[in-house]
């Protein structure tokens, strides 16, 4: 078993290899990776949260270590221009240690206004990667943010190194763990707000920290696909009756991504989650390489048809739900996603390193994926069953009315919907599943 250490320089290999390719194929000498730093809030000394420029991520674990810079030539070893200021008002930057440093050249910078000298003097043939161009500008890089650079960038980031998948793996041990805190306090009969304290308390992080803003929807709250309000109510045992729960993990840099959906007690809406998770382990099960996501994802409101025609919810055919949309009215958006430095993973709907791209189709206009499947590619699964209002009331308005079970529609409108995300990694044979690989209650 490779250690850390290990993994970690296969890794920047790897990074190296990628770097030297571009910068050839780009007549660059070498790029320049900006960590980023902090916006200070309108008309106030405070800040937003500070975000690692996750190309700079991309190279090391450092995400909160804002004034950074990366140097890289795809050759010579990396130099990392590590800011450790002296601050008695924040709390600053230790000194830089762990399994990465014997893959950096480490020069240590006080003040963020010293960085020219740190740079290299041919600057004029450095490419900028970072979120703060008219910086670059001032500081003469010769080209901010090319777009074929990140073109490659981005396409060849869809291929997790073994250290990724590891990193990921970790995220998602650890989202697992919060989210069975979560689930014993949901069926408690505790509010949204205090499930996400809990699940916060699992990590042992702020909400900051995480890769998105966690997603605890109670009962028809589920039916808000990015539902963050997490109200402090608590309810009546008798009116808990769903849990939707999307949240994840960051560990290195590197996010998990999951759903689960539970029903507080057995009926209907119980027998609807079971199946699903049936449906999502049977898609999982398809995830080839070789194969264009999109074909998944088709499959999958084949298979959502068909569970509306075994439930009683609409009064024509699996295929004919489909052609005429009516799937696309309870699962509205796309399948899936690429995960890794960022939740939604950059590179979804290119072709090639040039940057030609696939967009999605316009009757899913909401698929973040249209890319062939391939081996160390991490992706997201998670497909849904929702009751929305504003769609089932252009449902109802439709030709298609007739052809819906309203009253069996109108029974799970308090129950909001179910979505079930598990992360997977394609090998050459099919995938492993890394969510399911731990141990769940």
């Amino acid at each position: 078993m490779p250690t850390i250490h290990q993994l970690f320089t296969q890794h920047i290999e790897q990074l190296q290899h990628r770097v030297a390719d571009v910068l050839e194929r780009e007549n660059l000498e070498a790029l320049i990776i900006h960590s980023g730093y902090p916006l200070r809030t309108f008309l106030d000394d405070q800040h937003y949260p500070f975000k690692t420029n996750p190309h700079f991520k991309h190279w090391l674990p450092l995400t909160a270590h804002p004034h950074c810079w990366l140097v890289v030539d795809g050759h010579t070893k990396p130099t990392l221009i590590y800011h450790q200021p002296s601050d008695y008002w924040h709390k600053a930057a230790g000194d830089p240690e762990g399994f990465w440093v014997d893959s950096f050249n480490i020069k240590l910078m006080a003040n963020p206004q010293d960085i020219e000298p740190f740079l290299p003097s041919n600057r004029n043939r450095c490419a900028y990667i970072g979120e703060h161009p008219e910086l670059a500008e001032a500081l003469a890089i010769g080209e901010r943010n090319p777009e074929s650079t990140l073109s490659y960038l981005h396409y060849y980031r869809a291929y997790k190194t073994d250290y990724e998948i590891e990193c990921i793996g970790e995220a998602n041990r650890r989202a697992v763990k919060a989210h069975l805190v979560a689930k014993d306090l949901f069926f408690a009969g505790a509010s949204e707000f205090e499930i996400n304290l809990a699940y916060l308390s699992s990590l042992g992080k702020s909400e900051h920290s995480l890769p998105h803003s966690n997603i605890i929807a109670l009962n028809e709250n589920a039916a808000t696909l990015h539902y963050t309000a997490l109200s402090a109510k608590k309810l009546a045992e008798q009116q808990h009756y769903s849990l939707l729960i999307d949240a994840g993990a960051e560990y290195r840099g590197y996010a998990a991504d999951i759903t689960r959906t539970y029903a507080y007690r057995k009926g209907l809406f119980a027998e609807l989650v079971a199946e699903m998770d049936k449906l999502q382990l049977a898609l999982i099960a398809d995830l080839k390489p070789g194969h264009p996501y999109t074909d998944l994802h088709l499959k999958a409101h084949r298979q959502l048809a068909k569970l509306l025609v075994d439930f009683e919810f609409v009064y024509c055919s699996a295929a004919a739900a489909v052609e005429k949309g009516i799937t696309r009215c309870f699962f509205p958006h796309g399948l899936g996603h690429h995960l890794g430095l960022q939740v939604h993973d950059v590179g979804g709907f290119m072709l090639n390193e040039d940057g030609e791209v696939q967009a999605a189709p316009s009757h899913d206009p909401f698929l973040r994926c249209t890319r062939i499947i391939e081996p160390r590619h991490v992706l997201t699964i998670e497909p849904g069953l929702y009751f929305i209002e504003s769609l089932l009331s252009e449902l109802a308005e439709s030709e298609h009315t007739r052809l819906i079970n309203w009253s069996r529609v109108d029974e799970m409108r308090r129950f909001g919907g179910i979505r079930i995300e598990d992360n997977v990694v394609v090998t050459a044979q099919a995938c492993n599943n890394l969510t399911r690989e731990q141990n769940w209650k």
